[in-house]
């Protein structure tokens, strides 16, 4: 999509030239700065209750007597928050969707100045409203008619509306990327192909890009990822990627993503119903890679690392079986006591290969646990993390991306559930609280560095008749390495 800005006066939006024209109206009716025909028509659309003033309600109006547009589409937002704003958004490109519109202008009416929020609301959100996953259905239905989107503005909200523009088609790209990895299905999307995604990654932004394979990873030591993969015939890649925005004495953010391409439960086989669904189980990889192109896109001052353990997990002859004990990179030994508790098997040697890079923080983002999803749905990805100024960092960006995060516990007393008799520890506790002790066991690696885990198994994707990835957590993690940007350098 072409996305740009589009300068009017403000109270002057009936002479707006486009296919549709979607004004998004915030606090009172009587706030609204509208010119007299889209006033007029508004009033008597709430008076005659065709119009609610509540947040997403939509009115259509077509061929409104003196507004150049042939559509009008008014969407509420309430408070005018960036969250209501996006909810008004959505709403009207789906009424929008359903018309032959090909450019949609997007304005703005209530008080306050206009912001890159809103500007970066308005992209993103259109950009979710026309993806369809093709790849390998080529019977999907047509792209949508919207191929352009301006957001109205003043002249001196313009320079901000463009560099919301900007973050928002770069956070809108990386999501586009994490969703189409994700969907593909793992006879397609195999280590091989995500480690061939980070090397196009590398040609388009300049990304410095290394791929292990089995060989490479054994001379590493890398017992606990090499088990989990030791029962597929696919070959495991571990790949690295380098975003090197700033001076070289500046430590790198590195964020860490659990590429499990498909995940049977190995040994520890799952049930057959809804197994088709853990071809989401690299929906952190996709993440990581998706982040890796909007920073790429946005070029910040930053440091920035993507590692990716890559594998599958299947049941063969060959595959680890409950009870084996095997050493990780760091030599600590862990006994396997549920080999589908391997996401963490694959992280554990990834967090300690990333000490080499001294690193100012690492974010690891997986599927772990479907206890992550008991405990917080598929609303709120699970944050886990012993640094309160890291934490707030993550929720901060988590606020401004509208992709939401929420803080769980991560106290020593929960790290009584990995003790074993035959290894340093298991793999996994008890099925109480199973989120958390799945980050203690991620945190008994990342004690030379600011660490924080993201538990992504109910947000990744969605189940039903809207079956597919969703792209997050790339929001949050691009607004985080952003902010990181402005940090002081180490």
């Amino acid at each position: 999509m072409d996305f740009r800005s589009l300068i009017a006066a403000r109270g002057a939006l009936s002479g707006v030239i486009a296919d549709a024209l979607v004004v998004v109206v915030a606090g009172e009716l009587k706030q609204q700065t509208l010119d007299k025909p889209l006033a007029d028509a508004l009033q008597d659309a709430v008076n005659q209750g065709d119009l609610q003033w509540k947040p997403g309600r939509v009115l259509y109006l077509h061929r409104l007597p003196g507004v150049k547009a042939p559509r009008v589409i008014v969407a509420v937002a309430a408070d005018g928050t960036a969250k209501a704003i996006r909810t008004a958004v959505q709403a009207a490109l789906g009424q929008a969707k359903g018309t032959g519109a090909k450019h949609v202008a997007v304005a703005y009416a209530g008080t306050g100045e206009l912001g890159a929020e809103h500007a970066e609301v308005a992209v993103t959100s259109a950009a979710d409203a026309v993806y369809t996953y093709r790849h390998t259905k080529p019977s999907a239905q047509p792209a949508p008619a919207l191929q352009k989107l301006s957001v109205v503005c003043t002249k001196t909200e313009s320079k901000a509306v463009q560099a919301g523009l900007a973050r928002g088609e770069a956070i809108a790209e990386g999501v586009r990327l994490a969703r189409e990895c994700a969907n593909r299905p793992a006879n397609h999307a195999t280590p091989t192909f995500l480690a061939d995604q980070a090397r196009q990654l590398g040609k388009q932004f300049g990304f410095k890009v290394e791929v292990l394979d089995r060989k490479a990873v054994e001379k590493l030591g890398m017992g606990s990822f090499l088990a989990v993969a030791q029962g597929s015939d696919e070959p495991l890649r571990f790949i690295v990627v380098r975003y090197e925005g700033a001076a070289k004495s500046q430590a790198p953010v590195v964020l860490v993503g659990k590429g499990i391409t498909f995940d049977t439960g190995g040994i520890s086989i799952k049930p057959s119903a809804e197994m088709d669904e853990m071809k989401f189980d690299m929906g952190g990889a996709a993440s990581v890679l998706g982040t890796l192109r909007a920073i790429g896109e946005l070029k910040p001052k930053v440091n920035l690392v993507g590692i990716i353990p890559a594998c599958e997990n299947m049941p063969s002859g060959r595959a680890v079986k409950p009870g084996d004990v095997v050493t990780s990179m760091s030599g600590q030994t862990i006994e396997i006591l549920n080999t589908d508790a391997e996401g963490r098997l694959i992280l554990c040697d990834a967090l300690t290969y990333a000490e080499r890079f001294k690193p100012a923080v690492v974010v690891d983002i997986a599927t772990l646990t479907g206890a992550c999803v008991i405990a917080l749905g598929h609303h709120n990805s699970g944050l886990f993390t012993a640094d309160d100024a890291l934490a707030a960092e993550l929720l901060a960006a988590s606020r401004k991306a509208l992709d939401p995060a929420w803080r769980m516990p991560l106290d020593d007393e929960y790290e009584e559930g990995l003790k074993s008799n035959f290894a340093d520890m298991g793999n996994v506790g008890s099925r109480a609280g199973g989120a958390i002790t799945a980050a203690m066991f991620l945190k008994k690696f990342t004690g030379k560095y600011r660490w924080a885990h993201l538990d992504i198994a109910g947000t990744a994707w969605k189940s039903g008749a809207a079956k597919g990835a969703t792209g997050r957590p790339v929001p949050l993690l691009t607004h985080f390495v952003l902010s990181q940007a402005r940090q002081p350098a180490a």
